[in-house]
């Protein structure tokens, strides 16, 4: 196990700074048309900006209000365990990645919305967590990885690019979700994998 000194300095206010960026990003798209933020693929290479401003449209306000709770409890969750800054490096990089799976549904012309992003956080907190020195965050942060990929197959993203889960006044495209977990996984490792192997 590394020492204190070969693990990266405790920095969660970085981690709260890429999560205020969303906040501030998701209230400020709920003014401003969506077709000028959201995902649409015909457009993903001319617009680039649609790669990171998707996550600030949504579509209803339980849509936004859900989506900004989930934000709060990712935030927190970063704060608590002390995250480093290469973990708010890693989150903010799975960002434009998250979207790069929906080219994987072209049939989706439209997406908005946080929920993929976040499942991205949640990806590199728990990558976070594997390399903190308690026992007990170890677990957590397997827990979370866990729970991740029982949500992702119960979603069933390879079924169909839309599901409509009861309670919802919106659909939702279980892909982001997909996509997001992936690219948290594979930027949390990158940036932070060293550390979790040379245990």
């Amino acid at each position: 196990m590394p020492s204190s000194a070969e693990r990266p300095p405790a920095d969660p206010s970085a981690w709260l700074t890429v999560a205020g960026l969303a906040t501030a990003g998701a209230l400020a798209g709920w003014w401003l048309p969506a077709a000028w933020l959201d995902w649409q693929p015909t457009l993903a290479v001319s617009q680039p900006w649609r790669w990171w401003t998707a996550a600030f449209v949504h579509w209803s306000p339980l849509h936004l209000g859900a989506n900004l709770a989930g934000l709060a409890l990712v935030a927190a969750l970063g704060w608590q365990a002390g995250l480093p800054r290469r973990a708010a490096w890693a989150w903010a990089l799975a960002w434009p990645l998250t979207h790069a799976a929906l080219l994987l549904q072209p049939a989706l012309a439209h997406y908005g919305g946080l929920s993929g992003v976040l499942h991205a956080g949640v990806a590199v907190a728990a990558i976070g967590l594997l390399q903190l020195p308690s026992r007990r965050a170890r677990r957590v942060g397997v827990a979370v990885l866990v729970g991740l990929a029982a949500k992702i197959v119960l979603e069933r993203p390879w079924a169909g690019t839309l599901s409509h889960p009861a309670g919802w006044d919106i659909a939702v495209a279980p892909m982001a979700h997909a996509g997001g977990t992936l690219a948290g996984l594979v930027c949390g490792v990158w940036l932070l994998g060293p550390r979790i192997r040379a245990r």
